[in-house]
């Protein structure tokens, strides 16, 4: 049986996934999958042994200069790479308007979710077949339900498992063998509010080094980058990381002993890859789309106003303010003062301790 995936976005929803295909693999041993991605997440499908082919699709990209995409033929060869199968099933597991799109360009009986539990209404009109999936059950569940009804088997909804195979993470990046323990911090992530604050990664930093833990600072953009470098003044035992690939990511977290992050994408990955990991959340809800799977411990704010699930902050109650370094900052935003540095450290090495 021979089924298209079409996931294409973010790095988070594609590697929630994950577990849908491994539950899948299961229960039907003569399925095989094919996934439509984007170009920047293409690594992640074929860690997965059920994925045998990967579609890279570049809307991103494309969205930018749509006129140079048809001239250069580019979406020409994206639409006949799409359409060389015809498939048994193609299950859009987004629920978009441009994931239906994909869905209806390909070859094969379109299954997705039906317009009450959809996030676009208006994808439905390229399914041929719909199913309801509540919107109270977290992101990995809802796919894996999805998968499980379109394909037609039981799983367990107790076990999580991610089917990575390590061994086919790419690593032709150097990176050297553990010889000390480590700690990964993934302090990077996309809105302003959902970034812990940088006083406060540092202080982090130095408890992490006292405790005898070198600390791995990753970035993708020039102001992670920054940050990264403030996080690691005055340390020697923390190192900024040349900057990596996915799969350069995943092997250093695979290396690590475990992790620290905020809501961000790449904390995902040290779930799927089974990381003690605690995940610092303010202004966003873990309970629906948050890390998911074994070795996990999110910190939620208990500012009367969190979740807010705003990407700008709007408190206007009395100003938080903590010293370090013996100076008095300001935490922004507030809702992430439920949980400094000691605590974070704290609840870490005890996750460490039943891992």
């Amino acid at each position: 049986m021979r089924v298209l995936i079409v996931k294409v976005s973010s790095l988070g929803d594609v590697i929630h996934t994950l577990p849908a295909v491994t539950d899948a693999q299961r229960a039907r041993k003569d399925i095989q999958f094919d996934w439509v991605v984007e170009e920047n997440f293409a690594e992640v499908p074929s860690w997965h042994p059920a994925v045998e082919n990967v579609i890279p699709v570049a809307l991103r990209r494309w969205r930018r200069n749509l006129f140079k995409t048809y001239m250069n033929n580019e979406f020409r060869a994206f639409r006949r790479a799409l359409q060389g199968i015809h498939y048994d099933l193609v299950i859009d597991a987004q629920g978009l308007i441009k994931s239906g799109l994909i869905s209806r360009l390909s070859k094969g009986l379109t299954i997705g979710l039906n317009n009450r539990t959809i996030r676009e209404p208006m994808a439905t009109l390229f399914y041929n077949k719909v199913y309801s999936v509540p919107w109270t059950e977290h992101a990995v569940d809802r796919v894996r339900q999805l998968f499980s009804r379109a394909l037609q088997y039981e799983y367990d909804p107790g076990e999580i498992d991610y089917g990575i195979d390590v061994n086919r993470i790419d690593v032709s990046s150097e990176i050297s063998k553990k010889a000390e323990k480590q700690v990964v911090f993934l302090h990077g992530t996309t809105w302003q509010t959902k970034h812990w604050p940088k006083n406060y990664w540092r202080h982090l930093a130095h408890l992490s080094t006292e405790a005898g833990y070198k600390v791995l600072l990753p970035w993708g953009t020039p102001e992670e980058k920054l940050r990264a470098e403030y996080i690691a003044q005055d340390n020697e035992r923390v190192e900024v990381l040349a900057k990596q690939t996915l799969s350069g990511l995943a092997n250093y977290i695979q290396q690590s002993d475990g992790v620290i992050a905020v809501d961000t994408g790449l904390g995902h990955l040290a779930a799927a890859l089974a990381k003690p990991t605690v995940s610092l959340y303010g202004p966003t809800n873990p309970g629906l789309s948050g890390t998911f799977g074994n070795n996990q411990l999110h910190l939620n704010s208990s500012l009367n106003c969190a979740p807010c699930v705003k990407k700008t902050c709007t408190y206007s109650g009395p100003g938080v303010t903590e010293e370090y370094a013996g100076r008095a900052f300001a935490v922004t935003p507030p809702c992430f003062a439920s949980h400094g540095p000691v605590e974070v450290w704290q609840q870490f090495e005890s996750l460490l301790g039943k891992s």
